[in-house]
């Protein structure tokens, strides 16, 4: 089968990578085949020991005028055992550090020769394809014209089927009351629901256009009580309020 030049090259320096990657980094603590808390032990009394024995020997050399460079055979293994153990301590507790950063610098150029295309020849020459540019069609914003006619049957079916925005009914009619009139047609039809039991009739909805109430479809009778007399000026006042705030005003006076 013939190779296109469409297909992708075979790195092989991608296998190693990854070889890389999942390669177990060597520690310090796998110098001899003993536990963890055995081996640590071990090199830090070895420390201990051989350095207490090499400044002991020191300070008899510097009693007895003896020159430091003149070492016997106990004080060169001890100084071997002392680099041993220096050693193993640092491997154990500083090395692991340095390997990580060392390790990550290495991942970080691999990387980016991966990224650089660092398995090409730098004969081979690079081309790229650029996509082609689409021009975008600009379109015009659209003004909505104040809906001034229509039969209300026509807008209720387009309050159904979306096409007519319901919150847009009072600045599309410019009549309040008609447009939560045809809005609680809408909701009826789209729930199939009734909603004979609240009423429509006998509301100023252009008092609420614009307040706290958004797409009214009717109001609902609130019992009113009535707190007082209240003494303001020297004059008592009956004071018309919803039940709860009445009471709470008769308890409060």
């Amino acid at each position: 089968m013939d190779t296109d030049a469409s297909e992708p090259i075979l790195k092989p320096y991608h296998r190693h990578h990854h070889d890389h990657h999942n390669s177990p980094t060597l520690k310090a603590s796998d110098a001899l085949p003993l536990p963890l808390y055995l081996t640590n032990g071990l090199f830090f009394g070895l420390f201990f020991s051989v350095a207490y024995f090499l400044l002991h020997r020191w300070r008899e050399k510097i009693r007895n005028s003896t020159p430091l460079h003149i070492i016997t055979f106990p004080e060169i293994v001890g100084i071997v055992c002392l680099a041993a153990s220096i050693i193993y301590l640092l491997g154990f507790f500083g090395i692991g550090f340095v390997q990580s950063c060392i390790s990550r610098g290495s991942h970080d150029s691999w990387d980016v020769e991966e990224d650089n295309g660092g398995g090409c020849s730098p004969e081979e020459p690079r081309t790229c394809t650029l996509a082609p540019i689409s021009r975008a069609k600009v379109v015009a914003p659209t003004i909505q014209e104040p809906f001034l006619s229509g039969d209300d049957e026509e807008v209720i079916k387009g309050v159904v089927s979306g096409t007519i925005p319901s919150y847009s009914l009072e600045s599309k009619l410019g009549d309040c009351k008609r447009a939560a009139a045809i809005r609680r047609e809408a909701l009826q039809r789209m729930t199939g629901r009734s909603m004979e039991g609240l009423p429509l009739e006998g509301f100023d909805y252009e008092s609420i256009l614009g307040q706290c109430c958004e797409m009214p479809v009717g109001f609902v009778q609130i019992p009113v009580g009535i707190a007082g007399p209240l003494l303001l000026n020297g004059k008592e006042y009956m004071v018309p309020m919803a039940t709860t705030e009445g009471v709470l005003g008769g308890l409060y006076k």
